[in-house]
């Protein structure tokens, strides 16, 4: 895996990142990542650090990098200029490439004229069988060449794609590209060659994106006389609309969602379902299960849309997977920022504890991110409550206020404050009043959480607490208007 370090790591590339990752340790090798900083002018070394964080963040771990080290390293293209340099000096004595003194100017007049004659561009190879003594007349005028590859004529590149089975590319759709630039920079195809030549890259997993790529490469690999790896290019993700992901999106970076409150392993989950297939129809599986039925053979060419219901859903479905302890844990953060708590864990009454951990339990079948917590809950800890427009309405029924009013009554008698005698002061005062269930509690709900939907009704009382919950019937019961959200 290479990303630029230039911002926060892609959607993309941790998309890429995962296969490859799984595809090493199922196979018992070795997952390196190294870093394109190139592009001096927007690489720098916090974005490494950003990257290496949100790769660990979803379990992803490394054997070979620039922060481990390896015996195939530097892991920065930065710090590998001298290896480029010298396989375009190899290619240069072997005649599999030649420098280029065209001018820019010389360059964009044949494309322009290549264009507007209604034809892709290629290179005229002009250069390509300059003289020594030509050669030397453009360098005593201070011009500094290119080096190119030189493309063989009428050969078919054949690659045997891990993924999508064998692909053919004719060698006359690609023109001579440059791969060294005069001020001694390599292009992104001859770098990520030598790359992968000399760190021993034997497989390699991407996004189909750069199928375009793969037959330049393979006729370096060819020039150079070095094996080639083998290649799998799997559908790329797309957007809602259909469209890949685009990097100027937040949806785009994995800490949009992380601070959605998307669980890495539901992250992982859900990545790994876009492209690959596991067996038995199952959809939910933990980073260890996806380990143990990963197989190359089951990733797919086609496009995966990004689906984010259907990623809430797989998050809802590892949220549910947690303990209850584990599920407060995580909605802590939510909570406190919400200022719905005080503090982290450790800092809780064990009382309070208690009851974070009880309402918690009601909460989590019921959403799908973390970030959804404190809205879901915030009831049970605001002592002060908004009413939302169907809670109004119900309390403002003929009736309504009267059986609130029986309600405040019946639970202010309770001498205990516990989910049996709070069932059974519902169950008779439903025979007293002759009614339904849903008749008599959906407006004890709606009176004190404010919504019409909630947990069970006496778990939500109970955690609520007595003071508060009558407190809210009484206010309801009295006729006097309700506050109402915004």
């Amino acid at each position: 895996m290479a990303p630029s370090p230039t911002g926060p790591i892609h959607l993309g590339n941790v998309h890429t990142a995962l296969f490859n990752w799984l595809f090493a340790r199922k196979m018992g090798g070795t997952f390196v990542l190294r870093f394109e900083d190139t592009d001096v002018a927007r690489s720098e070394r916090r974005w490494e650090d950003v990257i290496y964080a949100e790769l660990q963040w979803l379990g992803i771990d490394w054997d070979e990098a620039p922060d481990r080290g390896g015996p195939h390293g530097p892991y920065r293209q930065s710090e590998r200029l001298h290896l480029y340099q010298e396989a375009a000096a190899r290619l240069l004595r072997a005649g599999a490439a030649y420098e280029c003194f065209c001018s820019v100017e010389h360059i964009e007049a044949a494309r322009q004229a290549a264009q507007q004659a209604g034809r892709p561009y290629q290179y005229d190879r002009r250069c390509r069988c300059l003289d020594g003594d030509a050669k030397e007349a453009y360098r005593a005028q201070g011009i500094s060449p290119a080096i190119r590859l030189a493309i063989p004529d009428d050969q078919t590149v054949v690659l045997d794609d891990m993924v999508r089975g064998r692909i053919e590319f004719p060698t006359s759709a690609i023109g001579d590209p440059i791969i060294m630039r005069p001020n001694g920079m390599p292009l992104y195809n001859f770098a990520v060659v030598v790359d992968d030549l000399t760190m021993h890259i034997t497989h390699v997993l991407r996004g189909e994106g750069h199928i375009s790529n793969t037959p330049l490469q393979v006729l370096i690999y060819q020039a150079l006389d070095e094996p080639t790896p083998q290649f799998g290019h799997f559908g790329h993700i797309t957007s809602g609309s259909g469209s890949k992901f685009s990097k100027r999106h937040g949806e785009g970076y994995i800490g949009y969602y992380r601070e959605l409150g998307v669980l890495p392993e539901a992250m992982l989950n859900y990545l790994a379902l876009l492209a690959w297939t596991p067996g038995g129809d199952r959809e939910i599986l933990s980073p260890e299960e996806i380990m143990a039925e990963f197989d190359v053979g089951r990733v797919t060419a086609a496009p995966s849309q990004f689906d984010l219901k259907k990623l809430l859903w797989v998050n809802g479905n590892h949220l549910r997977r947690l303990s209850v302890p584990d599920f407060a844990r995580a909605c802590l953060p939510y909570l406190v920022q919400a200022g719905l708590l005080p503090g982290a864990s450790p800092d809780l009454p064990p009382e309070l504890r208690r009851k974070v951990e009880g309402v918690m339990a009601l909460e989590q079948p019921r959403i799908e991110a973390l970030e959804q917590i404190a809205a879901a809950s915030e009831y049970f800890f605001r002592e002060g409550i908004t009413y939302n427009a169907d809670a109004v309405e119900l309390i403002d029924k003929p009736g309504v206020r009267e059986m609130l009013a029986l309600a405040s009554e019946r639970l202010t008698e309770l001498s205990i404050w516990e989910i049996p005698d709070l069932e059974a002061a519902g169950q008779a005062m439903l025979d007293q009043l002759g009614v339904r269930a849903k008749g008599l509690y959906q407006p004890i709900r709606a009176a004190i959480t404010g919504r019409t939907a909630s947990p069970p009704l006496f778990d939500t009382l109970y955690w609520i607490g007595r003071e508060w919950s009558l407190a809210r019937l009484g206010a309801a019961a009295s006729g006097d208007p309700l506050p109402a959200e915004a």
